[in-house]
């Protein structure tokens, strides 16, 4: 991590006399950038981060709801799901409380620049103790995680259900929720669920169904 000038006053200090093109010449070169990248960052500090993202979903008779999720980054964990015709400033904060109760808030918050978003949520989020922490605009690979969410929840379970309203689509995500954090395997865990899965070894194996047979769960008994 340091560079010639100071490898050179090191040397220095310990009583060798070279020249600091010398230093630099022998030195090996930096492949990567300066500093640590977004992605450095996004893990070196998983278990501190929520990622947050409003997904959108049309229901039977056209109508959009928009499902507000919050993602931990150390488990890949669900944290929080809601659902709402008109996503407000107001609304937002207020999830934000109902996610996080009793000092469990992250440290930090990643998510976009969506105008949703407004001085409400920030100034609820900030009163939490969690650093805001919007991505670049029109760069949702810098909130990677909860974008693959929103695509395998999309893929896994919004794109074969008819959603009839509101309450439906909650029911719908409860289900989910459940089958993605205790039962769903991931790569990124070592093909283990958010919530740890334990290997079982012996007694019968026995299915049950998730979401009227859209998914299953298998286990021993």
């Amino acid at each position: 991590m340091w560079g010639a000038p100071r490898i050179h006053g090191e040397l220095l200090k310990l009583g060798f006399e070279v020249a600091e093109a010398t230093v630099s010449k022998y030195m090996i070169r930096r492949r990567g950038p300066p500093s640590q990248t977004w992605r450095t960052f996004l893990l070196n500090h998983a278990d501190a981060i929520a990622a947050i993202d409003l997904c959108v979903v049309p229901t039977l008779t056209f109508e959009c709801l928009f499902a507000f999720l919050v993602l931990g980054h150390g488990r890949r964990q669900l944290l929080w799901f809601a659902v709402t015709r008109h996503p407000t400033a107001e609304w937002l904060a207020q999830q934000m409380v109902e996610a996080f109760p009793w000092g469990t808030a992250p440290t930090y918050l990643v998510r976009d620049n969506d105008g949703a978003y407004g001085q409400a949520f920030t100034n609820r989020v900030r009163t939490m103790g969690i650093r805001d922490r919007p991505i670049s605009p029109r760069s949702p690979w810098q909130n990677p995680y909860v974008e693959r969410l929103i695509g395998t929840l999309r893929r896994d379970c919004l794109d074969h259900v008819l959603i009839f309203g509101e309450r439906h689509l909650r029911g719908v995500l409860t289900f989910y929720s459940l089958y993605y954090n205790e039962t769903r395997t991931h790569l990124g865990l070592g093909k283990d669920a958010p919530l740890g899965r334990a290997v079982e070894r012996s007694g019968t194996i026995v299915t049950t169904p998730i979401l009227s047979g859209l998914h299953h769960k298998y286990a021993r008994t």
